[in-house]
């Protein structure tokens, strides 16, 4: 979704003269595709493309490259190392190298493993080459710092594109039942956060927990409580999950970057309960968005706090805090100005 909204917010500066160059979808093709990550060519990439695309910069005279994602290295190193005039702006998702450290440890496989390695590999040379470095918070400057010598050049916090139904803010939830909301795919750390969440909070809570979220249907016999937590899994559309929802949960522990579950939350006017991970890159509007926790004890506390309160249906404050740093508009007037400084 990220990709996508950097896609359209740089197509609605530049128009015409944007070039997209897309990656096919990777395919595992044996002992090819572990020669290729040994590498740095992951996740689609390889000689044969990375020529392309060096080809088009040529001919077209392209004089910045915005590359994103930080697990394409080897591209950026080969713009800098063939036509260093071009500017090479590199956008990180995550810290990767963090990102798949809490991934293999939560998973001791060599697989694991030789990703974690792999994207390391690759990220080091984004942060080498690359002229700017945008990272989505100050937490994830500090860890490239850290791992890699070098801070992020900008910080350009997530956006999503609105998802709200139009006129929904005047009307009213449909549901008779309040329940939290807990939303997500079934990456390490999500699956890992609400396990937790249901085996040290769920049954001291009067609140009825719903999980939603791709990959979650096959985990219903581990996370179930009777009356308690139900797995819902994939569904075509979350507007409905959050706009009946009494609040959001984010029990998270682990990970890089920023949580989307947390600016969707505001997107659709809902406080949320969770980590300080899951506030990682929130921190000034944490205080305003809901509540912060590290303990069961904290959870069940803020759940308390959040079930007497008359929560708004549609918290039209929340609502603007989406607005003003979240939305599609605001990623737009950053990426315009990162982009056209000077370095």
């Amino acid at each position: 979704m990220l990709c996508k909204l950097n896609h359209d917010a740089l197509k609605e500066v530049y128009g015409p003269s944007l070039v997209l160059f897309e990656l096919p979808r990777s395919r595992w093709d044996g002992l090819k595709t572990a020669i290729d990550a040994l590498r740095g060519h992951i996740d689609g990439l390889d000689e044969v493309l990375i020529t392309r695309a060096l080809q088009i910069i040529r001919t077209q005279h392209i004089s910045h490259v915005f590359v994103d994602g930080s697990n394409l290295g080897s591209v950026v190193e080969a713009i800098k190392n063939s036509q260093p005039q071009v500017q090479v702006c590199t956008f990180f998702h995550n810290v990767e190298a963090r990102f798949f450290w809490g991934s293999f440890r939560q998973i001791k496989t060599l697989h694991a493993l030789a990703v974690l390695i792999f994207n390391y590999m690759a990220e080091r040379k984004s942060v080498r080459y690359s002229d700017k470095r945008i990272c989505l918070s100050e937490r994830d400057s500090g860890l490239l710092l850290r791992l890699y010598w070098r801070a992020a050049t900008h910080v350009s916090p997530i956006a999503l594109q609105d998802k709200l139904p139009a006129g929904i803010q005047h009307a009213q939830s449909a549901t008779r039942e309040k329940f939290a909301l807990f939303v997500g795919g079934v990456f390490y750390a999500n699956r890992a956060g609400i396990t937790w969440f249901v085996n040290h909070v769920a049954p001291r809570i009067d609140v009825k927990i719903y999980i939603v979220g791709r990959g979650f249907e096959d985990l219903r016999d581990l996370l179930e409580l009777d009356g308690k937590v139900e797995v819902v899994g994939a569904v075509n559309s979350l507007a409905r999950w959050y706009l009946d929802a009494h609040f959001v949960i984010a029990p998270i522990f682990d990970g890089s970057g920023m949580k989307t579950k947390v600016a969707e939350a505001l997107m659709f006017g809902k406080k949320i309960i969770g980590t300080a991970e899951a506030f990682s890159g929130y921190e000034d509007v944490a205080e305003r968005a809901g509540w912060e926790c590290e303990t069961a004890d904290d959870f069940v506390a803020a759940i308390e706090c959040a079930q007497k309160l008359p929560l708004r249906s549609f918290d039209p404050e929340l609502r603007a805090i989406y607005e003003e740093k979240y939305s599609f508009s605001a990623a737009r007037a950053r990426l315009a100005e990162i982009i056209n400084a000077v370095v």
